[in-house]
């Protein structure tokens, strides 16, 4: 009977089907024993029982995969950054995404993030709490400039949030579709034009060797200071020192961040600032996306399992 090692911390949380897909068609579980995301010691440890991996964000690298004989890696979510794909190409493992899964989810975050900051929500709960009952002033939303660093499905899910706010919208992505950018009134424009003009923007692509830190000192010296910065993608795409410095010297007005470089992020300087608003990679986190999640990582491990005679 093949095995696979499920690691993400709320896969099922909702819902028993996923698991029940799996007893049926005779594969064994393995659950993730820690509770949290797991190191890389933890992982080498666990792959080498295992055909197969249902996989959070825990560390994927050829070390991992070297350690065990999977044949498919089912990301659960959308984000390869912690899979060596060089590694999984050159060994005959085959690696699944969950193509759309959450992109409403983490779509109404992202814009969640946008209102928090601007409004200056969570600051102003805080004090409410401790009795302060001053008029903390904020930014307007409405009407704003809004840059989407990244027009994929959840990129897009934004832009139709905007446009309920009726603001001007502007994108960037390096495969450029002009007829969407046309049907939806958005205007093309490069992200260093974005950071001079905007009053949010917003990032939406995967963390690569070209996007790496294409948030930083440099470009954010460009920065309109009512600037507002929101990252539900990958922690690696900002320059978190570069942003903290930005932000503490008032360079740009504040920032949402639900994804850090390290996570969990206890010692990001960040968390230090009252114009951030952060969040522990949970964007994705709602009944539905996870269900939709679940049930789709679940199926793309059945299918491979299929196709390589594991399973009937």
């Amino acid at each position: 009977m093949p095995k696979i090692l499920i690691t993400p911390r709320s896969f099922a949380q909702y819902s028993s089907e996923p698991y029940e897909k799996l007893k049926q068609a005779g594969i064994d579980i393995v659950k993730n024993p820690t509770g949290g995301v797991m190191s890389k010691e933890e992982m080498i440890s666990h792959v080498k029982e295992v055909d197969g991996i249902i996989l959070g964000i825990d560390p994927m690298d050829a070390d991992v995969l070297a350690a065990g004989q999977i044949k498919v890696v089912s990301k659960y979510g959308v984000g390869t950054d912690n899979i060596d794909l060089s590694y999984c190409e050159n060994h005959n493992i085959t690696v699944t995404i969950t193509q759309n899964a959450n992109s409403n989810a983490v779509a109404d975050y992202a814009f969640a993030l946008l209102l928090a900051v601007a409004r200056r929500m969570v600051e102003i709960d805080n004090g409410c709490r401790k009795g302060d009952w001053s008029k903390k002033v904020a930014v307007d939303v409405y009407g704003k400039k809004i840059g989407i660093v990244g027009l994929g499905t959840i990129g897009r899910g934004v832009a139709e949030r905007a446009k309920g706010f009726n603001m001007a919208v502007y994108g960037y992505d390096i495969y450029l579709d002009e007829t969407y950018l046309k049907e939806n009134n958005i205007s093309f424009m490069t992200v260093d034009e974005m950071i001079r003009t905007c009053d949010f923007i917003s990032l939406h692509m995967p963390l690569t060797d070209d996007t790496r830190n294409l948030i930083n000192s440099e470009s954010l010296k460009l920065a309109n200071t009512n600037l507002i910065v929101i990252n539900t993608a990958r922690g690696g795409i900002i320059n978190e020192d570069d942003l903290y410095e930005a932000l503490k010297n008032n360079v740009i007005l504040g920032a949402g961040i639900d994804v850090f470089e390290h996570e969990p992020a206890k010692d990001s300087k960040l968390l230090e600032l009252d114009n951030v608003i952060a969040g522990s990679h949970c964007a994705a986190s709602t009944v539905g996306a996870v269900d939709t999640m679940s049930n789709m990582a679940v199926d793309n491990v059945i299918c491979e399992f299929r196709k390589r005679g594991l399973i009937k």
